[in-house]
């Protein structure tokens, strides 16, 4: 399959990787991410929280020293040359804290993984064999004060020494994660002003100084600070890639960054959850639990149905891009290259799955907040905690704004290079609603034809315009995401036949289609208007026509399943 493939053609329940295809070695290294968590990071959860960062350091520490920061390394740096998958598990178990999860979640992503895929072999023996012990502490710079989400505006610069031994790297970044502890950085620059490069820079050299820790809503035991370079003398050596293609470190990075993320969204909500079913277990109202009410468990199921999507569509993307990936060794001359090429190529998707789980668990641990009442609001409870760090995440790693363009802009610009079959795929649909063709018995079928129904639409609307209709890509992406994630929890339900992952695949396909149909009907009116937006209606409701589903029914069912367990379960 490659990346927008879902749109053109349909997979079998068996072509999609799942978590319940987890080898035995991934069933390993969940269990021993399990007992680190429980014996390592829970008992100084507080003193994390207070930002005690000798704790946070330590515990990053005993980590390293059982291989979890190092899971994606190649051996011969220090690493256990496990896969993605295997890295993605470790993220999702140690995302039930946030503040942990962002300090370890820098060091083995965003911190490490600049250096294994761009760097040179004298850098790489440099500095991943004291990033996979924890030795060093990493950091990523990309953001400055004036610069944001268009990162390719920084100000900060980096000239070349008159003797041509060093540069001399000027400026501010903001907003980094690990700022106060890390020991290098890799820190984005524009070389004599112009050209975005990047550059590996250690926390000792004179000028390099981190600013105080930024007082933030969540998150707040993760280490957060500008740093300022001030008359920084790089060597050379220390450049990373190519000078005037940095870009392209700064966005295969953050396209492995979204895909963790999500999965690191998936830990944050089981821990949401798993309190909120014990909370309604136990507390009483009205002479009995409110785990016995109606929209308490209406809640729950809610919850653990949008996780269940995500996990799918999350899982699903990993599967894609280790398929890419199959038969690699670390030896292979190209195999930095094979996995940017493998991460860039579902980029599009790894947007989705950023979207959509950053505002699953915004969703989760909001309900969760609701389920404990008065109590979700007070910090003696983990929900509130959970309420404050959920919310950088539509912001980390690009805006979900910012990715609602990414996503369906880059899979124009793919069938624009003749290297996505959407044209195609558009004229066969229009060929197919001219001849009166009422769609399929598969919602999620139906679903996709939706966004290539849109798509052709706007096309034919604004053509190479289109982009810069914002609220139209926007939409439209919606629609996509939503078609994928249906598709996703579907297959996987099919895949394994266990009856709660189809309940809650129906349910979520019932609930996302109606938030199709909504995207759908906002970008058709802006598109087109009069008898022409009439007749785009009556084909929005041609494809868009299902079954009732008795979503009442199967979401107390979820419940019964969810609260007999005590947990998120499949």
């Amino acid at each position: 399959m490659q990346g927008g493939g879902f749109l053109l053609e349909s997979q079998a329940p068996e072509q999609i990787f799942t978590p319940e295809d987890f080898t035995e070695e991934h069933r390993a290294i969940a269990k021993t991410t399990e007992t680190f968590w429980n014996q390592e990071v829970v008992p100084h959860l507080e003193e994390i929280q207070h930002q005690q960062f000798d704790v946070l350091k330590e515990v990053l520490r005993k980590s390293a020293e059982i291989g979890l920061t190092a899971v994606f390394l190649p051996e011969k740096y220090g690493g256990m040359e496990m896969d993605l998958t295997s890295m993605a598990i470790v993220g999702q178990i140690l995302a039930r804290d946030g503040s942990y999860a962002t300090c370890h979640g820098a060091q083995t992503g965003i911190g490490s993984l600049p250096v294994l895929l761009f760097g040179t072999e004298e850098q790489k023996q440099k500095y991943l064999p004291k990033l996979a012990s924890a030795e060093l502490i990493a950091a990523y710079a990309l953001t400055e004060p004036h610069a944001g989400s268009d990162a390719l505006a920084a100000r900060t610069r980096a000239d070349l020494s008159p003797d041509g031994s060093h540069y001399v790297l000027n400026g501010q970044k903001m907003w980094i994660t690990n700022g106060a502890i890390a020991d290098i950085y890799t820190v984005f620059a524009k070389v004599g002003g112009e050209k975005f490069t990047a550059f590996l820079v250690e926390r000792a050299w004179p000028g390099v100084k981190p600013g105080a820790e930024e007082k933030k809503m969540g998150l707040k035991g993760s280490s957060t600070t500008a740093v300022y370079f001030d008359n920084v003398n790089v060597p050379v050596e220390n450049v990373l890639g190519e000078i005037g293609r940095g870009h392209i470190i700064a966005f295969n990075i953050l396209n492995l960054g979204r895909l963790k993320l999500r999965l690191f969204a998936h830990g944050g909500a089981s821990e949401a959850l798993a309190a909120s079913i014990r909370y309604a277990k136990d507390r009483k109202a009205f002479g009995k639990s409110i785990a016995e009410f109606g929209m308490i468990q209406e809640k729950l199921a809610g919850m653990a149905t949008r996780m269940y999507a995500n996990e799918s569509m999350a899982y699903r993307v990993v599967g894609e891009i280790e398929a890419r990936l199959a038969g690699m060794s670390w030896d292979d001359a190209d195999a930095s290259q094979r996995v940017m090429k493998a991460a860039e190529e579902f980029a599009a998707e790894c947007s989705f799955v950023k979207i959509f789980g950053s505002e699953m668990l915004d969703y989760v641990v909001d309900e969760a907040v609701q389920i404990h009442g008065g109590y979700g609001y007070h910090q003696d409870y983990a929900v509130e905690r959970l309420y404050r760090d959920s919310r950088i995440n539509r912001i980390f790693e690009g805006t979900n704004e910012i990715n609602r363009l990414l996503a369906t802009g880059m899979l124009l610009k793919r069938a624009q290079r003749g290297t996505l079959g959407l044209v195609a795929a558009v004229k066969k649909l229009q060929a197919e609603i001219l001849s009166g063709g009422s769609g399929e018995s598969d919602v999620a079928a139906n679903a996709k034809k939706i966004g290539l129904f849109l798509l052709g639409v706007a096309y034919q609307r604004f053509a190479d315009k289109i982009e810069d209709q914002q609220e139209v890509v926007g939409g439209i992406t919606d629609v996509l995401m939503n078609a994928y994630a249906m598709e996703s929890a579907t297959l996987r339900a099919r895949k394994h036949g266990r009856e709660n992952s189809r309940d809650m695949a129906a349910v979520f396909c019932s609930d996302a289609m109606d938030e199709i149909e909504i995207s759908s009907r906002t970008v058709l009116a802006e598109c087109s208007e009069g008898d022409e937006l009439r007749t785009n209606l009556a084909v929005l409701r041609r494809f868009a026509k299902r079954d009732a589903v008795n979503r009442i029914a199967l979401r107390r069912q979820i419940a019964a399943r969810l609260l007999e367990t005590g947990q998120y379960l499949v």
